[in-house]
């Protein structure tokens, strides 16, 4: 159990961390890994020499992986992917088997990492589908173990538990326990945008609406797994793919924690909660997986850059260019053919360019004057570019504020020309802006 410092300093409560990277898969889900292999071992369900087959986010797969090589088992991960190329790079690497999946489709589809994992289970000899998702020994191994540590720690006075929620083992498991001791604890789960447990757990009502794609790894679900149990857990928070990504970083930053991608919106999320704390309370809140698995996404800053995740200061011409810098201008002269601006406009995926001549700078041409010239004409891709070009795109000094850009393009401008030292221009187009919207 680590104290919180820095990032929880306006909280008028203790917050504690029940830190669980120091299992010897790095993740909270070794409990929960081991007692299930125990348990089907137990019950027959896993026969020696067996293959165990499981759908995970990486952590259970990598608890797993550590319990089938001292049991002398076979092992195969079914992956969304979606998932960090390091944790698939980790189960790889102590010798389990991984299938990667599309994240973006239903859990009934036969491509889903769900159908997936029950199809081979049902096409491999002496096997074991794990399903951790609706595995009873899951919500088990945090009743017996995490719940119990918590309230040793803490002397019995926690009054808050805050924990992101996925198969809904580690909430539903450590809730019954610490509500058995003392009925008064309140139990908070972390849920991502994207995911249906905030609402159904509000209002009893599945939406499907809800469900779309999200970045934020290891918490949130398109199903409602049979280890949630909601009658339990006191209410949820939901926190956005930046903000689980952005406090993923300040926890290393400020508290010297490097964790996990769930870390950050746990952490949010005890943010977000912190009207329901009082000056005596005591809120534990849980840190499922090491930074290690995520120095790739979170810890890369071009990754949070490409996703507009980056807290950086953007209030001139030359802050919003400074990331292609040293790309150059692409350009087409007046006398190229039409067909030119296409090839080009497709092999840099852009859709826009500026038209020069001997002289600079005379025109534009982009995907609406393309399609307009189209139209009216079906041989279009012979004609000189200077027959269907726009004006030129406005010109801007590297310090001219993005206010005033987002004026010129809200003009009908697609874009404007910054104009840098040495006579190099870089463009700056309406995406450039939107990306920089806070």
């Amino acid at each position: 159990m680590v104290k919180m410092n820095a990032i929880v300093k306006d909280i008028d409560a203790l917050v504690l961390a029940k830190y669980e990277t120091f299992n010897p898969g790095n993740s909270v889900k070794d409990r929960m890994a081991l007692k299930m292999v125990e348990d089907a071992e137990a019950d027959g369900r896993l026969q020696p020499g067996g293959t165990i087959i499981e759908g995970t986010s990486g952590n259970t797969g990598m608890g797993l992986a550590l319990v089938a090589i001292i049991k002398g088992y076979k092992l195969i991960c079914v992956m969304a992917d979606k998932q960090s190329k390091e944790k698939m790079d980790i189960l790889r690497a102590v010798g389990a088997k991984v299938m990667v999946c599309p994240t973006n489709v239903e859990p009934d589809d036969p491509r889903s990492y769900y159908s997936v994992s029950k199809r081979l289970a049902e096409e491999t000899p002496n096997s074991w589908y794990v399903n951790q998702y609706d595995n009873p020994s899951n919500a088990l191994a945090h009743y017996e173990s995490t719940g119990p540590e918590i309230w040793e720690q803490t002397a019995g006075k926690i009054t808050h538990f805050v924990v992101g929620v996925g198969t809904g083992g580690t909430i539903s498991g450590v809730a019954k326990y610490l509500k058995e001791q003392n009925p008064n604890v309140k139990i908070w789960g972390v849920d991502t945008y994207g995911s249906v447990f905030k609402k159904y757990h509000e209002t009893g009502i599945f939406d499907e609406n809800e469900i779309y794609s999200y970045i934020t790894e290891g918490i949130g679900e398109d199903i409602l797994p049979a280890n949630v149990d909601f009658s339990i857990i006191d209410g949820f928070t939901k926190v956005t793919d930046k903000d689980a990504a952005v406090y993923t970083q300040r926890l290393a930053k400020e508290e010297g924690m490097f964790l996990g991608n769930s870390a950050g919106a746990a952490i949010k999320g005890v943010l977000q909660l912190q009207h329901h704390f009082h000056k005596d309370d005591v809120v534990v809140v849980l840190f499922h997986d090491h930074g290690s698995r995520y120095v790739g996404k979170m810890f890369n800053d071009d990754w949070m850059r490409e996703r507009g995740f980056l807290e950086e200061e953007i209030s001139t011409a030359v802050d919003l260019v400074k990331n292609h810098i040293d790309k150059p201008l692409i350009t087409v002269k007046t006398e190229e053919l039409v067909s030119h601006a296409i090839e080009r406009m497709r092999k840099f995926q852009i859709s826009q360019i500026p038209v020069i001549d001997s002289e600079g700078f005379v025109g534009s041409v982009d995907e609406s004057a393309l399609f307009s010239a189209f139209l009216e004409n079906k041989h279009t891709a012979d004609t000189p570019i200077k027959e269907v070009m726009n004006p030129p795109f406005p010109v801007v000094t590297a310090a001219t504020s993005l206010d005033d850009i987002a004026k010129l393009i809200k003009k009908g401008n697609p874009a404007v020309l910054v104009a840098l030292e040495n006579k190099k221009y870089h463009i700056v187009t309406k995406y450039d802006v939107i990306s920089h919207i806070k």
